[in-house]
Protein backbone atom coordinates (compact mmCIF):
# COMPACT_ATOMS: atom_id res chain seq x y z
CA UNK A 1 0.00 0.00 0.00
CA UNK A 2 2.30 2.76 -1.23
CA UNK A 3 -0.47 5.04 -2.48
CA UNK A 4 -1.14 7.99 -0.14
CA UNK A 5 -4.76 8.04 -1.28
CA UNK A 6 -5.22 4.52 0.10
CA UNK A 7 -3.80 5.65 3.47
CA UNK A 8 -5.97 8.76 3.36
CA UNK A 9 -9.06 6.59 2.77
CA UNK A 10 -8.38 4.75 6.06
CA UNK A 11 -8.60 7.94 8.14
CA UNK A 12 -12.06 8.84 9.38
CA UNK A 13 -13.06 12.51 9.30
CA UNK A 14 -15.18 13.55 12.27
CA UNK A 15 -16.75 17.01 11.96
CA UNK A 16 -17.26 19.22 15.01
CA UNK A 17 -14.95 17.22 17.31
CA UNK A 18 -13.82 18.06 19.93
CA UNK A 19 -15.78 21.28 19.41
CA UNK A 20 -17.87 22.90 16.68
CA UNK A 21 -15.92 23.96 13.62
CA UNK A 22 -13.09 21.45 14.09
CA UNK A 23 -12.60 18.62 11.61
CA UNK A 24 -10.91 15.78 13.50
CA UNK A 25 -8.74 13.26 11.62
CA UNK A 26 -9.39 9.98 13.45
CA UNK A 27 -6.50 7.55 12.94
CA UNK A 28 -8.11 4.70 14.89
CA UNK A 29 -9.61 3.44 11.64
CA UNK A 30 -6.12 3.25 10.11
CA UNK A 31 -4.67 1.59 13.22
CA UNK A 32 -7.22 -1.24 13.13
CA UNK A 33 -6.41 -2.06 9.49
CA UNK A 34 -3.34 -4.38 9.42
CA UNK A 35 -2.25 -3.42 5.91
CA UNK A 36 -2.87 0.26 6.56
CA UNK A 37 -0.91 0.26 9.80
CA UNK A 38 2.04 -1.52 8.18
CA UNK A 39 1.94 0.89 5.25
CA UNK A 40 1.88 3.94 7.53
CA UNK A 41 4.87 2.69 9.54
CA UNK A 42 6.81 1.77 6.40
CA UNK A 43 6.03 5.17 4.88
CA UNK A 44 7.23 7.06 7.97
CA UNK A 45 10.44 5.03 8.21
CA UNK A 46 11.36 4.92 4.50
CA UNK A 47 13.05 8.35 4.18
CA UNK A 48 15.33 7.54 7.13
CA UNK A 49 16.40 3.94 6.43
CA UNK A 50 19.96 4.92 5.54
CA UNK A 51 20.25 7.88 7.94
CA UNK A 52 21.88 6.07 10.85
CA UNK A 53 19.15 7.03 13.31
CA UNK A 54 20.11 6.10 16.89
CA UNK A 55 16.86 6.99 18.61
CA UNK A 56 13.28 7.72 17.66
CA UNK A 57 11.52 10.19 19.93
CA UNK A 58 7.74 9.78 20.05
CA UNK A 59 5.56 12.64 21.26
CA UNK A 60 2.76 11.77 23.70
CA UNK A 61 0.59 10.01 23.04
CA UNK A 62 -0.18 9.06 19.47
CA UNK A 63 3.46 9.62 18.56
CA UNK A 64 4.16 6.55 20.71
CA UNK A 65 1.95 4.43 18.44
CA UNK A 66 3.96 5.30 15.35
CA UNK A 67 7.34 5.98 16.96
CA UNK A 68 7.87 2.47 18.30
CA UNK A 69 7.09 0.90 14.92
CA UNK A 70 9.39 3.34 13.13
CA UNK A 71 12.17 2.69 15.67
CA UNK A 72 11.78 -1.05 15.05
CA UNK A 73 12.07 -0.58 11.30
CA UNK A 74 15.16 1.62 11.68
CA UNK A 75 16.90 -0.58 14.25
CA UNK A 76 16.85 2.34 16.68
CA UNK A 77 15.84 2.82 20.29
CA UNK A 78 12.64 4.56 21.32
CA UNK A 79 12.33 7.53 23.71
CA UNK A 80 8.97 8.84 24.93
CA UNK A 81 8.41 12.57 25.33
CA UNK A 82 5.54 13.20 27.73
CA UNK A 83 3.53 15.89 29.42
CA UNK A 84 4.94 16.96 32.81
CA UNK A 85 4.75 14.57 35.74
CA UNK A 86 4.31 11.35 33.74
CA UNK A 87 7.87 9.98 33.79
CA UNK A 88 9.24 8.31 36.94
CA UNK A 89 12.92 9.29 36.92
CA UNK A 90 14.73 12.62 36.69
CA UNK A 91 13.56 14.63 33.67
CA UNK A 92 14.42 17.62 31.54
CA UNK A 93 11.64 19.97 30.44
CA UNK A 94 10.90 22.55 27.76
CA UNK A 95 7.89 24.87 28.09
CA UNK A 96 6.08 26.36 25.11
CA UNK A 97 3.23 28.76 24.44
CA UNK A 98 -0.21 27.77 23.24
CA UNK A 99 -2.85 30.03 21.73
CA UNK A 100 -4.34 30.42 25.22
CA UNK A 101 -1.75 29.56 27.86
CA UNK A 102 1.30 27.33 27.94
CA UNK A 103 2.35 23.71 28.25
CA UNK A 104 5.55 21.69 28.52
CA UNK A 105 7.12 18.41 27.45
CA UNK A 106 9.60 16.24 29.33
CA UNK A 107 11.87 13.28 28.79
CA UNK A 108 14.23 11.41 31.08
CA UNK A 109 17.50 13.28 31.35
CA UNK A 110 19.46 10.13 30.47
CA UNK A 111 17.28 9.11 27.51
CA UNK A 112 19.46 10.61 24.80
CA UNK A 113 23.23 11.00 24.61
CA UNK A 114 25.14 13.85 23.05
CA UNK A 115 25.88 13.22 19.39
CA UNK A 116 23.08 10.72 18.82
CA UNK A 117 21.08 11.08 15.61
CA UNK A 118 17.41 11.44 16.48
CA UNK A 119 14.18 11.25 14.51
CA UNK A 120 11.11 12.88 16.09
CA UNK A 121 7.82 11.12 15.28
CA UNK A 122 4.21 12.16 15.85
CA UNK A 123 0.83 11.49 14.31
CA UNK A 124 -0.03 15.10 13.48
CA UNK A 125 1.72 18.39 12.78
CA UNK A 126 -0.64 21.32 13.33
CA UNK A 127 0.77 24.60 14.69
CA UNK A 128 4.12 22.99 15.52
CA UNK A 129 4.40 24.10 19.15
CA UNK A 130 4.80 20.65 20.65
CA UNK A 131 7.14 19.53 17.87
CA UNK A 132 9.29 22.64 18.29
CA UNK A 133 9.50 22.11 22.05
CA UNK A 134 10.48 18.47 21.48
CA UNK A 135 13.23 19.52 19.05
CA UNK A 136 14.54 21.95 21.70
CA UNK A 137 14.40 19.20 24.32
CA UNK A 138 16.42 16.79 22.15
CA UNK A 139 18.92 19.42 20.98
CA UNK A 140 19.37 20.56 24.56
CA UNK A 141 20.82 17.13 25.37
CA UNK A 142 23.43 17.58 22.63
CA UNK A 143 21.77 15.23 20.18
CA UNK A 144 21.31 15.92 16.46
CA UNK A 145 17.71 16.18 15.28
CA UNK A 146 17.98 14.51 11.90
CA UNK A 147 14.33 15.08 11.05
CA UNK A 148 10.68 14.96 12.01
CA UNK A 149 8.23 12.45 10.55
CA UNK A 150 4.46 12.82 10.93
CA UNK A 151 1.57 10.86 9.53
CA UNK A 152 -0.59 13.95 8.91
CA UNK A 153 0.32 17.59 8.38
CA UNK A 154 -2.37 20.28 8.50
CA UNK A 155 -0.75 22.67 6.02
CA UNK A 156 -3.07 25.61 6.68
CA UNK A 157 -1.81 25.83 10.29
CA UNK A 158 1.81 26.23 9.05
CA UNK A 159 3.50 24.22 11.79
CA UNK A 160 6.36 23.58 9.40
CA UNK A 161 7.36 27.25 9.66
CA UNK A 162 8.08 26.83 13.40
CA UNK A 163 10.43 24.00 12.48
CA UNK A 164 12.45 25.98 9.93
CA UNK A 165 15.88 24.48 9.40
CA UNK A 166 14.67 20.96 10.14
CA UNK A 167 13.70 18.25 7.67
CA UNK A 168 9.96 17.55 8.04
CA UNK A 169 8.39 14.54 6.31
CA UNK A 170 4.60 14.18 6.22
CA UNK A 171 3.03 11.03 4.83
CA UNK A 172 -0.23 12.91 4.24
CA UNK A 173 -0.98 16.63 3.91
CA UNK A 174 -4.39 18.18 4.37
Amino acid sequence: MDDPDRLRALIRHVPDFPKPGILFYDITTLLRDPAGLQAALDCLAAPYREAGIDAVVGIESRGFLFGIGVADRLGAGFVPVRKPGKLPARTVRVAYDLEYGSDAVEMHDDAIEAGQRVLVVDDLLATGGTAQATVELVAGRGAVVHGLAVLIELGALDGRARLAGHDVFAALRY
